[in-house]
């Protein structure tokens, strides 16, 4: 008689595990041994284990036997004759568990471990780097730190055992492992994600962003580190980083290039490596940075296709031409209006995309009213409104402010109510500009509407969740190596909000409540989760991954 366990997968591809008290029994015919199910104890996600473990004492009890976990582990006398927990059981501490398990199996569904186990297994290598890639690319996740950090902080605050034993210097030799392939290990990633969610990659969107070091001086020739102007406004040494995703937000791959590289000059070596992927239309998109006489001639020969936002308020041709057009609005998804307007003929003929959204055009007239209503208060508080004065000056330099201020011939300061006039043309509004003939209305405008979705992207990556930076790498392939680790937590990621269709903060609350605690005696070390509540229980379903067992280990101790 024994403790059986049957598995069976449901029509969405998850497992549910099912315990059944059986013997054996000979076949009358055949005389093959065929198992006889005399209790099903039901669901094993839904079984109080303790009846178990009760079950198995009271059996050893009366038999005199040693006690065998349910979940086929040895427990010697750890569950001896009477009930509960040993007297000199100790708490030694409780670790966080279910982020870096939902990482942990993320990490595996996209077939990192196949990768980097097949490139460690073909170059004779023994050490354990892809546990290594797997610890640095779950704490930016979790709790960013320095390569140090993971080594000597963050891996004793989490519960990952087949991490245990990792030294720092494998950290670094992982690294310097993941430059060498790293464009195997890009282009195995994208298609592996891509069968994943079967998805069909006909449009690229692109962006670059900078990051930063706190250094006095660039380094030199062929070094990355070069003085430019950072995203943030700052003149300091700097890499530029440039990210290629799908309409979905997820990575396709990234590039760092040094510090003083235009955003113009990093489209030919991004178009040539993306050329050998197999990849639909690749339509260059990219934001009003982008859009100037020079850069559009240099992408059209890079490129070939291209969709860009343009400065609504800067060109006159849009001014006069394309805001005023009077056609009618085409209605799309998502409360998105779009018409196509077309300027010159020939080859100075220009095909603009004009966009509305009235739910962001109400915003944006309340938040105006509120600036407005704000300036009118701080006006009446100084009755002189002289322009020199100390508090004009602040209002006349203000991003917030300036623009619906003038001043006037007797050097007082005023509201301007005709900038208000004008501001309010561009409420909701944007405006696209495309070499791209055959693109369709809907999919010019809902593409641009996606790039949205990179700027999200880019705060993840530097701010909200996975802060790319401080880096403290000097060494070019180190610096390389740390950009691509962050955008492979940033795949993670949003491979993770697609599949709970909620943002990374909600899900990692959520999985943060499970967490195992380290018990242990003279004899016996036990690793115990605790109870989940439903929401953990739903996002672990939402992202197929099946609940772990209460026990989750136990070791001796001697």
């Amino acid at each position: 008689m024994y403790l059986r366990s049957t598995k069976r997968k449901n029509k969405d591809g998850s497992v549910v595990e099912y315990y059944q008290l059986a013997h054996n029994e000979r076949h009358p015919v055949t005389r093959k041994p065929v198992a006889k199910i005399i209790h099903n104890f039901g669901r094993a996600d839904k079984l109080d284990r303790q009846q178990l473990v009760r079950l198995c004492q009271s059996i050893a009890r009366v038999c005199g036997l040693t006690v065998i976990d349910p979940f086929g582990q040895q427990q010697g006398d750890l569950f001896a004759t009477e009930p509960g927990l040993p007297g000199d059981l100790k708490i030694v501490n409780t670790v966080s568990f279910g982020t870096v398990l939902a990482i942990e199996a993320l990490w595996e569904r996209m077939g990192l471990k196949k990768t980097f186990s097949d490139i460690i297994k073909r170059e004779g290598l023994k050490a354990p780097y892809e546990r290594a890639l797997l610890a640095m690319t779950a704490n930016r996740l979790c709790d960013p730190e320095s390569k140090l950090g993971v080594w000597d902080r963050w891996l004793s605050k989490v519960y990952l055992p087949s991490c245990d034993g990792l030294k720092l210097k494998q950290m670094y030799e992982a690294m310097d492992l993941f430059y060498d392939h790293m464009a195997e290990v890009e282009e195995n990633l994208f298609f592996q994600t891509a069968n994943l969610f079967n998805l069909t990659v006909d449009l690229i969107f692109y962006d670059t962003t900078t990051a930063s070091f706190s250094i006095d001086r660039e380094d030199e020739k062929d070094n990355l580190r070069k003085f430019g102007h950072a995203k943030e406004g700052m003149w300091a040494p700097q890499v530029v980083v440039a990210l290629a995703v799908t309409r979905e937000g997820l990575p396709v791959r990234s590039w760092v290039f040094p510090g003083n590289t235009t955003d113009v000059d990093t489209v030919e070596q991004v178009r040539a490596d993306l050329r050998g992927w197999k990849l639909g239309r690749a339509l260059f998109v990219a934001d009003a940075g982008m859009n100037s006489e020079s850069n559009r001639e240099e992408l059209a020969r890079a490129c070939g296709k291209y969709l860009l936002a343009c400065r609504m308020s800067s060109v006159s041709e849009i001014k006069q031409a394309v805001l005023s057009n009077r056609g009618r609005f085409t209605v799309f998804k998502d409360n998105l209006h779009a018409k196509e307007v077309v300027v010159g003929d020939g080859e100075r003929r220009t095909r603009y995309i004009l966009c509305y959204n009235p739910k962001e055009a109400e915003r944006q007239a309340r938040h105006r009213d509120q600036v407005v209503e704000l300036l009118e208060q701080e006006l009446d508080r100084h009755p002189d409104r002289s322009a020199s004065a100390r508090w004009a000056m602040e209002l006349l330099t203000s991003r917030r402010f300036k623009k619906y201020l003038s001043v006037t011939k007797a050097n007082r300061l005023r509201i301007d109510r005709s900038k208000i006039r004008q501001a309010a043309r561009y409420d909701g509004n944007w405006v696209i500009e495309t070499n791209d003939d055959t693109i369709s209305l809907e999919d010019a405008a809902c593409g641009y509407k996606g790039l949205m979705v990179i700027e999200r992207c880019f705060r993840s990556l530097k701010r909200t969740q996975i802060k790319m930076t401080p880096m403290y790498h000097w060494v070019p392939r180190r610096i390389e190596t740390h950009v691509k680790l962050c955008v492979l937590a940033l795949l993670i990621e949003r491979v993770a909000e697609i599949s709970c269709n909620k943002p990374w903060a909600h899900i990692k609350a959520a999985l943060d409540r499970l967490q195992v605690t380290k018990f242990e005696n003279s004899s016996y070390r036990l690793f115990h989760r605790n109870e989940l509540p439903a929401e953990t229980v739903n996002i672990l379903k939402s992202l197929k991954i099946n609940t772990p067992n209460q026990v989750l280990k136990i070791e001796k101790t001697a």
